[in-house]
């Protein structure tokens, strides 16, 4: 799996209507990834930020849930993309793209991703939920990719420079903040003190 790729979380706090009722009829009252006609909500396809009818899709309630929570793909219930990725919507083709790049490590997502076309404005829509390339990708000591507002526990004891005492061993360090110019760097609180901590001393909370 590509750890560093994410589907952007944002989404509107209220639909419309007109909105989801043209939805309904543009899928045939299902779910326009998987096909499952139960629990049917509205999905907002980032970046954008108002609820419309080009820019959203109609899903069921298991593919919602593994959309707004990213690190919890099933890949064994996105093979449904193996039809849903020949849809004509362009929302459609972007939720289904971003998935199987999600999950190319898989091996047969990146078969379908080399059979699927998208024309150039719908590409360029699905690589805006691509992360920068440029942007550092901070890793703890198990390699896994930590992001801001992460609990992580301390794995050695720390001296902290500067202060008078030492961060011990198993400390859950919460709320952590990227040092964005130094991938090998985030920032806590320990002690009520706000220090910065080596990503190779700390391990990722599931």
């Amino acid at each position: 799996m590509n750890a560093g790729f994410a589907l952007p979380l944002r989404q509107p706090k209220k639909v419309t209507m007109s909105v989801e009722k043209e939805l309904m009829a543009r899928s045939g009252q299902a779910c326009e990834l998987c096909g499952q006609s139960e629990s049917l909500e509205v999905y907002m396809v980032p970046p954008a930020d108002a609820p419309s009818v080009a820019e959203s899709i109609l899903v069921c309630g298991a593919c919602h849930t593994q959309l707004t929570d990213p690190d919890n793909l099933d890949p064994n219930h996105w093979r449904c993309l193996n039809d849903s990725m020949w849809s004509t919507v362009p929302a459609v083709q972007v939720v289904a793209w971003r998935i199987l790049n999600r999950l190319r490590g898989e091996g047969w997502p990146a078969e379908l991703l080399d059979m699927m076309y998208l024309d150039e404005d719908t590409l360029a829509w699905a690589k805006a939920g691509l992360p920068d390339e440029n942007a550092l990708v901070h890793l703890d000591s198990n390699g896994q990719v930590l992001e801001a507002g992460d609990t992580v526990t301390l794995i050695k004891d720390l001296k902290v420079k500067g202060a008078n005492f030492t961060a011990k061993r198993g400390t859950a360090v919460r709320r952590i903040s990227l040092v964005h110019d130094n991938a090998g760097q985030i920032e806590g609180k320990v002690e009520g003190q706000q220090i910065v901590i080596l990503t190779e001393y700390v391990k990722k909370r599931s």
